[in-house]
């Protein structure tokens, strides 16, 4: 296995869950106004936003590096009923990528660390090219560490939108919808309260 395979197998071994199981709410309000068609989640994780996007009527082509965390979107999907509207797929977008186009291509917070330096961008841009006409590209990142991890500055490069959009070298036949970044109050897992910033793309395919 690839060192990106191996990183993520053991973050999600370690814990049997890692995140809350809610749709990120950035995505929640970004599609909120979109009908339902079909969808791409990249990164998906656990399956927080793959099942809610799949309960809002969306049939989702959910993928991850970690075949645990797929296994564990699909016993929720299951669980829930939603197994038919979900299509778990393993990739290391870096060297492979889910076939067709899609009404909604969503990448969550596709940052790693085990990834050479514009590895996602490079990742971004073939999201781009999955987005059927008329379709959406919506892309979250973090635009910063966490406010309590003082002593990380520098030591990951979070993109902006502008280095994003540079990257994604897109034509005139996409629009921005929105451009804008976002700040939110978290607490820290030692209880400290502080913010995080995260920046918001949504880009349409005329």
């Amino acid at each position: 296995m690839t060192t990106t395979e191996e990183y993520w197998e053991t973050f999600y071994r370690e814990r049997d869950q890692v995140w809350t199981g809610k749709v990120n709410e950035l995505l929640a309000k970004e599609v909120s106004d979109l009908t339902p068609g079909t969808a791409l989640d990249l990164g998906c994780g656990e399956g927080g936003d793959a099942l809610w996007l799949a309960a809002q009527g969306w049939r989702v082509t959910a993928v991850d590096v970690s075949a645990v965390a797929l296994d564990r979107v699909g016993a929720r999907a299951a669980e829930a009923g939603l197994a038919e509207r979900v299509d778990r797929q393993r990739h290391n977008l870096s060297h492979s990528f889910p076939e067709g186009e899609f009404d909604l291509v969503s990448a969550q917070f596709l940052h790693s660390t085990t990834e050479a330096e514009g590895e996602r961008n490079r990742i971004l841009a073939r999201a781009a090219g999955a987005v059927a006409p008329g379709g959406v590209l919506l892309i979250v990142g973090h635009a910063g560490w966490p406010s309590w991890e003082r002593g990380r500055v520098g030591e990951y490069h979070f993109s902006t939108n502008a280095e994003v959009l540079a990257g994604l070298d897109l034509d005139e036949g996409w629009s921005v919808e929105v451009n804008e970044s976002v700040s939110r109050e978290i607490t820290s897992p030692t209880g400290e309260p502080g913010t995080r910033a995260d920046h918001v793309l949504r880009l349409r395919r005329r």
